[in-house]
Formats: C-alpha cells, structure tokens, sequence
C-alpha cells in the first residue's frame, strides 16, 4: 500500500473526488485543471476512496481488480448529490425554525419584563378583606 497524499485530509480527498465523479462528461478535464490537481493524483485518491482506506490514507497496489466499476461509481455519486441535497434542506428548514423559536422567545420575554413593570407601577394597597369588594 502507497500513502495518499501529504496536506490533505481523508475528508478533504473523498469531497473532491465526489464533486470530480458528477462533472459533467466533457468538462472534468477543465474541472480538475481549475483546481491545480493532475489527473495521476486524481486516479490515487479514486483508488484510496473506491478500493482503498482513504482513512488510513491507503491504496491498493496496482492490479489489484477495481471493486466499483466507473458507471457506478457516477450513479453513486448521483444519489449521494440528491442525498446531499435533501440533508441541506432539512437544515435549512431546522435553521429557519430555530430562528422562529428565538424570534418567539424574544417576544416572549419582552412581554414578560412588560408584566414585571406594570405590576411594579401598581399601588401596593392590599384590599381589606372585611370591606366591601372593589368592582
């Protein structure tokens, strides 16, 4: 086994070689080559994610049979997008509701320090229980 690369994390390769496998075809060439990646460090971080332990930052020796064939390899970087996308939506809407709840609780509390006031304000008479009722 060959070590993978040197300053990058195993979260940072298996990230970029998601976002290389749903490029469009024709366009992963100008893709990778914006990112300053050559297509040998690409195929070393393919290998450590689909056959390897990109965790341990391994990859398999060469002739070793590929484990994912590159077709699917594409479908499962397509579910894992749609995947993706759903997760960001849910926390998206999570975030959205716990700025509702705060907005609610900072209404909340303006209401009750309001209360807090007018009842300071109010005379501290207690009413005479013997006396006639206040209506």
């Amino acid at each position: 086994m060959v070590t993978v690369s040197v300053g990058f994390t195993a979260e940072q390769i298996r990230e970029f070689v998601h976002e290389y496998e749903v490029q469009p075809h024709g366009g992963k060439g100008v893709w990778l080559a914006a990112r300053g990646v050559s297509y040998e460090r690409l195929r070393r971080w393919q290998s450590a994610v689909f056959e390897g332990d990109v965790e341990r930052g391994l990859v398999p020796r060469q002739g070793v049979p590929v484990t994912v064939p590159h077709g699917s390899r594409k479908r499962l970087e397509q579910q894992r997008a749609r995947e993706r996308a759903v997760q960001e939506a849910e926390v998206a809407r999570l975030q959205d509701r716990v700025r509702e709840l705060e907005a609610v609780n900072d209404a909340l509390g303006k209401a009750i320090g309001l209360l807090h006031q007018m009842s300071e304000q109010e005379p501290g008479e207690t009413p005479d229980p013997s006396g006639p009722p206040a209506f």
